[in-house]
């Protein structure tokens, strides 16, 4: 159980203090998302669950994109650095975070990882956030966008079970879609279950393993970062592709 948060639960946080403390959050998030605009720098924060594939996707992205873009990752999770390890054996430079027991990442943490990443320097800084379906919605970060991995093995009904999560999210990628043929799971179905929460569902079919939709996800994030560099600069408006 998370002790700042509390997961839901009424009798760990009080309603007051959890305002109190979300409130803060916001403003280091607003700090944060302000430095990122100023460098040209476009933040993913990406969620989703244990095993859903993002450090995969993270794998996959910097070999699609190795030569054409700086790319920069902070990992967070309960224990160990494993996840930032893999990102820099892929190529990324990555700072990692061990929450301890917070089952999310909140703005505060992303903003002291950045010392250990030079981000100013890149073209994306990568937010890989601690592995949950629940509380990472909740906490602002200062990223550009919202990314949920959701992968196929988890079942056609996890948008409606956690629908905050997909609610806030830009896109979300259907993860390990070489598995389908080995799974009693209907894209459709998935699909469907998305258009009921999200207010303008975006769906990419990934395979980190295949590299298939890898080049659909690379474009969204292109479209994304131009996006924000033109706003940044006055001569465009942020817009959901």
């Amino acid at each position: 159980m998370c002790d700042s948060c509390g997961c839901g639960d009424p009798h760990k946080v009080s309603v007051d203090l959890q305002e109190r403390i979300l409130s803060v959050n916001d403003r280091t998030a607003q700090h944060n998302r302000e430095h990122f605009a100023e460098a040209g720098v476009l933040a993913v924060n990406l969620m989703g669950s244990p095993g859903s594939g993002k450090t995969a996707v993270l794998e996959a992205t910097a070999r699609r994109l190795a030569g054409r873009c700086r790319l920069g990752a902070i990992a967070g999770d309960l224990e160990t650095e494993r996840d930032a390890e893999r990102l820099r054996a892929a190529g990324i430079p990555a700072a990692a975070i061990t929450t301890g027991s917070a089952c999310h990442l909140d703005a505060e943490m992303v903003h002291k990882a950045l010392h250990a990443v030079a981000w100013r320097e890149l073209d994306y800084l990568f937010v890989e956030n601690v592995g949950n379906l629940v509380c990472p919605a909740v906490y602002d970060l200062g990223q550009s966008v919202n990314v949920v991995a959701l992968s196929l093995t988890e079942g056609e009904d996890k948008p409606l079970k956690y629908p905050v999560m997909f609610r806030k999210a830009d896109l979300v990628l259907l993860t390990k879609l070489d598995l389908l043929p080995h799974l009693e799971v209907s894209v459709a179905a998935l699909r469907e279950a998305l258009a009921r929460v999200m207010p303008e569902p975006v769906v990419v079919e990934i395979s980190a393993r295949t590299g298939e939709g890898v080049a659909e996800w690379t474009q969204w994030l292109e479209r994304r970062r131009g996006r924000a560099r033109a706003h940044a600069h006055g001569t465009g408006e942020h817009a959901r592709a």
